[in-house]
């Protein structure tokens, strides 16, 4: 599925004022708590975000993404990875205070949609940014900021008093850009985690909120055909589903649980699923 410019930046819009509704109505002492996500306090999510977003606002603008060069140039000749990244964005914040982390976060996801709004036709179609694992499109770099503010979201909602997602009812569509971009991206994530699928395909059909099918190949640029049949499927739940491509549950427990079910070749549709990862 294919989503216009102007359907994704509202998309957009609508879950970056989810999150900062979120932030609104967090408990103050939690930003120096522990988050969901493993070794960061909720603050520093928020700073993870605020480098993030900041970074790709400037590209968005046609301007150089400052803190990003600023990393490449002090790894010298160090590989890059978004790892170190993270940490080196993070760590550099530890003594901000957290309003300042949260209003420049905010200032920063504005501007980036801005921006995006503004490109010309030809440039939402045609340009390549400069990213993490190498040159995006810019509505691939506006749809990973939605699944990190999605997912970022809910690490910090387990631990900063607001509740999770599913106690307000998921919202569709968080849900499924995350599962699509997992499943865009399952050529890399194979082939970084050392897998070579060319030349087979999987069908994912998942229900509830941020439903959808895919049938998508597994090797770099190969499409099935219409009548391609799928080597192995994953049905089930979305929002479950969504969690597993952003890592953030096991897909043991989903298994045995039947709330994903593996059909086909089932081997390939595990080792699928525990690869699939929604962020590079």
């Amino acid at each position: 599925m294919t989503i216009d410019r102007e359907d994704l930046v509202g998309i957009a819009h609508a879950e970056r004022q989810r999150l900062g509704r979120m932030i609104q109505f967090a408990e103050p002492d939690t930003w120096e708590k522990p988050s969901a996500a493993a070794g960061w306090w909720n603050r520093d999510v928020m700073a993870h975000l605020a480098a993030a977003d900041t970074a790709a606002a400037q590209l968005l603008a046609g301007q150089p993404a400052e803190e990003l060069d600023e990393f490449r140039e002090q790894l010298n000749g160090q590989v890059f990875t978004t790892d170190g990244w993270n940490a080196w964005a993070v760590n550099r914040r530890s003594g901000m205070e957290t309003r300042r982390i949260v209003d420049t976060w905010g200032a920063a996801a504005e501007s980036l949609l801005e921006h995006a709004a503004r490109l010309s036709d030809e440039e939402w179609r045609e340009s390549r940014f400069p990213w993490l694992a190498g040159d995006i499109a810019a509505t691939y770099l506006v749809q990973s900021r939605v699944v990190e503010w999605f997912l970022h979201g809910e690490d910090m909602r387990a631990t900063n008093g607001v509740g999770p997602g599913w106690q307000f009812g998921w919202q569709h569509w968080p849900v499924h850009l995350t599962i699509d971009l997992g499943v865009r991206m399952l050529p890399w994530t194979l082939a970084e985690a050392g897998h070579d699928l060319s030349g087979r395909s999987i069908r994912i059909a998942v229900s509830g909120p941020g439903q959808g099918t895919w049938h998508w190949g597994l090797g770099a640029g190969e499409v099935p055909g219409p009548t391609a049949h799928a080597d192995a499927s994953i049905v089930g739940r979305a929002p479950q589903l969504a969690l597993v491509a952003g890592k953030r549950i096991d897909p043991e427990v989903l298994l045995e649980s039947g709330i994903l079910v593996l059909g086909g070749d089932t081997a390939m549709a595990a080792l699928v699923l525990r690869t699939m990862r929604a962020y590079v």
